[in-house]
């Protein structure tokens, strides 16, 4: 494999796959999604979800990447041969490929926003005119696609570069710049008045407000937030020397994860809370409620503009990760091909997300199931595929893999015990398979069928 295609550093590979976990998920879908549902009670329930669902996942999927250095594809094949069990990898490649394809529409809406606040043109705007500058913005067919273009040309540039001079290099200063930014806005959000109610509503547990599809929801994105499900944590950790502790860099990305999560409450949640505002904002959260928070701010415009620029960081090293995983799969870690395969696929992905960024627009009569086209797209890979991925993920990993070699792969460079081998051996085989189980079934509308 050339060098290239290797992480130069422990750090430059928990930093991109922190990354890859650290996007719209944890600094957009959580605290909304923590906001319908309790604030501290649902932030409890996520916790414990993600340590005892996400985090042996997580290592699980270590466990395949590094100990075969294989792409999504060819990992499966070499530990199950003759099986049909490399379907997972692919699974993960078209997954990775849908999600991208819309994801790269928001990500060119924070370009589009980014450009407006550097340029003041979101001074002195209401709520009522943020509402219609987003409406304006993903209405129009030239604006969305251009930016989506510009999104996507800026995350194959990277990959076309390589994991060591691409991924890893871009990494080192994104993920750090996120954190001190994210730091700033926190400090900020804590001088308002009444900031004091927003944390107290995001990190007191209030059970009372604990039901069945809080609980589910929490369930749900512990393991979504961690991007598994789709092998990008295959490909990446088998760019990863044998000589690295997989727990350590497993228990570090979920702890970076769970920071930045945390994080992104504290900057919205005293806000919300001291400005009057509902914490049950929802998606508009970002692009309405939060861009009428900090015009009321002094420097307000500078400090959006901040929050802007960590996202676009967020968005990105997730955006890498999903393109990664695809351009492994096809260049076979030939360098000399992965510029060329960079661009191809970085294109189709594009051509594949423009109905998604003229959905809002000339395609919004257009529905699936009564969702227009971003919708249906983002319900089926979070709703069905990532979920079909971690379950399958799940299934594989003890039924393929056996006991001795899973805890050879984890005491390679780590001073694990027999004992914590054997917990995460029991929830990785019992466990999340259990609770994937339940999440797909409430998605499917079993559970509300056997009430």
């Amino acid at each position: 494999m050339h060098t290239n295609n290797q992480w130069s550093s422990k750090l430059g590979f928990i930093l991109a796959a922190a990354g890859s976990a650290i996007g719209l998920g944890a600094i957009w879908k959580f605290p909304y999604v923590a906001g319908t549902s309790g604030g501290g009670a649902f932030l409890l329930i996520f916790l414990l979800f993600t340590f005892l669902i996400g985090l042996p996942l997580l290592m699980g999927e270590f466990i395949i990447g590094r100990s075969t250095q294989k792409d999504a594809i060819d990992s499966y094949k070499t530990i199950a041969p003759g099986t049909s069990w490399h379907l997972i990898g692919r699974l993960g490649i078209i997954t990775c490929f849908i999600l991208l394809s819309f994801y790269s529409v928001v990500g060119g809406w924070v370009l589009i926003y980014i450009w407006k606040a550097a340029t003041g043109s979101l001074s002195g705007l209401t709520q009522a005119d943020y509402g219609d500058l987003f409406g304006s913005i993903v209405s129009s067919p030239y604006v969305s696609v251009g930016a989506q273009l510009l999104f996507m040309m800026m995350t194959t540039f990277v990959i076309a570069r390589g994991v060591t001079s691409g991924i890893e290099k871009a990494s080192k200063y994104m993920m750090p710049a996120l954190f001190v930014l994210f730091i700033i806005l926190t400090i900020r959000s804590f001088t308002l008045d009444g900031a004091m109610a927003g944390v107290s509503f995001f990190l007191k547990p209030d059970f009372g407000n604990i039901t069945s599809e809080t609980i589910l929801f929490a369930m749900g994105q512990s393991f979504f937030a961690l991007s598994i499900g789709v092998s990008v944590m295959v490909t990446y950790s088998s760019y990863l020397s044998k000589k690295e502790s997989l727990p350590q860099s497993a228990i570090s990305i979920v702890l970076m994860n769970l920071l930045v999560a945390v994080l992104a409450g504290l900057v919205i949640f005293p806000a919300v809370f001291a400005f009057g505002l509902e914490p049950d904002a929802g998606p508009t959260l970002l692009f309405n409620v939060l861009p009428t928070i900090f015009g009321q701010l002094p420097f307000g415009t500078l400090f959006f503009l901040a929050f802007l620029i960590l996202f676009l960081f967020a968005a990105l090293t997730s955006a890498f990760s999903m393109l990664e995983i695809i351009v492994a799969a096809t260049s076979k870690g030939d360098h000399k091909k992965r510029k060329h395969h960079a661009w191809m696929i970085g294109a189709a992905i594009f051509i594949v997300g423009v109905p998604s960024a003229l959905s809002y627009g000339i395609l919004s009569d257009f529905t699936i199931f009564g969702m227009i086209l971003f919708d249906a797209f983002d319900f089926l890979v979070s709703n069905i595929l990532m979920p079909l991925g971690a379950l399958l993920i799940a299934l594989f990993i003890p039924i393929k893999i056996p006991k001795e070699k899973l805890y050879k792969e984890l005491k390679a460079g780590s001073n694990i015990s027999t004992k914590l081998f054997s917990a995460w051996f029991l929830l990785i085989r019992y466990l999340a398979p259990v609770a994937i189980l339940i999440v797909f079934a409430d998605v499917l509308g079993l559970l509300n069928f056997l009430k």
